[in-house]
């Protein structure tokens, strides 16, 4: 239970724990701001207060301290442009503490790894990621509609979004089969009608939204193949 207990206290620290204020002052004075410390130290307490054992008191030195490193080096390196990253970074690092320390109380095994049915499963999900957008996107490259804006409605798109859009749904819907929760594959192609199509209809781009609904077919018709495939 130490990954379990020690993940609580992070989540806890990290962000129940931390107002606004204190980040916003560790941005702006970085290693000279008080709160960086204070911040470490409730870290430290609360490690200690959910593993409660004497014995393991090096654990919470051990993650206060490794906090702390990690912290002090977002706030030198972190900059406007890369702050998103290195929030990403901060916090895949700070599970890694905590994998590692779990990893030594012989926790973790990786004998999951020597499952068949583990291994389809993460092969399909794979497959569903980037994979699947490449093999959607040159099936339709013959097809990509030139926008046109003379007397159409037409809005800015979020840079990737489609990519990404389309990954969560596939990994959603692969999920809802495993699962053997069909009606949510139903409930997923309602919701992108309503949202995606209704912006589509404003536009009045007849060719546009053909090339959206084969794109949505060709990535549910993936996930739901995959799906049935895996079971």
């Amino acid at each position: 239970m130490i990954f379990t207990k020690l993940i609580l206290a992070h989540l806890l620290g990290d962000f129940i724990l931390q107002p606004n204020s204190w980040v916003a002052d560790k941005e702006s004075k970085k290693l000279k701001s008080k709160y960086l410390y204070l911040h470490v130290l409730i870290h430290t307490v609360l490690s200690f207060i959910f593993l409660w054992d004497l014995q393991l008191w090096w654990v919470a030195v051990l993650v206060g301290v490794s906090h702390f490193i990690i912290d002090a080096a977002k706030l030198t390196f972190q900059t406007i442009k890369n702050k998103k990253n290195w929030f990403f970074i901060d916090q895949v690092l700070h599970i890694l503490v905590i994998a590692g320390v779990s990893f030594y109380f012989n926790e973790f095994n990786f004998e999951f790894l020597k499952n068949q049915n583990t291994l389809k499963i993460l092969m399909a999900a794979l497959f569903l990621t980037t994979p699947a957008s490449i093999f959607i996107k040159i099936l339709l490259s013959s097809w990509t509609p030139v926008p046109e804006t003379i007397n159409n409605i037409q809005t800015e798109s979020l840079s990737s979004a489609g990519k990404y859009i389309g990954i969560l749904e596939r990994l959603l819907v692969f999920t809802f089969i495993m699962v053997n929760h069909w009606e949510g594959v139903g409930f997923m192609v309602a919701a992108k009608s309503v949202f995606r199509f209704s912006d589509l209809a404003q536009a009045k781009q007849r060719k546009l939204t053909e090339y959206v609904l084969i794109g949505t077919l060709l990535s549910f018709g993936m996930a739901v193949l995959t799906g049935i495939l895996i079971k």
